[in-house]
């Protein structure tokens, strides 16, 4: 199963940069097992199942409460079961059109 989430978390008490906190949860997800993209506006993670983009999330937000007393977090899923590397599938999808 392949379940791709796009995530966005930061502590809002913080001030207009909180780059240097968004850093540490992309170093959080780099040293886990799961392909994962950093973007303009947000995380994208594909997992094997529901429960492992759940922890990734949970795993963020504990890092931050560490720091900060407020945190900002909105996530999307595709959940494609019986489906791996989507990721990549899905971009090539399109601009093979």
């Amino acid at each position: 199963m392949s379940v791709i989430m796009e995530f966005a978390i930061f502590p809002i008490d913080k001030g207009v940069h909180v780059s240097s906190y968004v850093k540490k949860v992309v170093e959080m997800i780099d040293a886990l097992p799961y392909k994962s993209q950093l973007t303009s506006m947000g995380t994208i993670v594909e997992c094997d199942n529901m429960e492992a983009c759940l922890s990734v999330i949970s795993k963020a937000n504990a890092l931050l409460e560490q720091n900060a007393e407020r945190i900002y977090c909105t996530a999307t899923f595709d959940n494609k079961p019986g489906k791996s590397n989507q990721m990549e599938y899905k971009v090539e999808a399109v601009r093979g059109k």
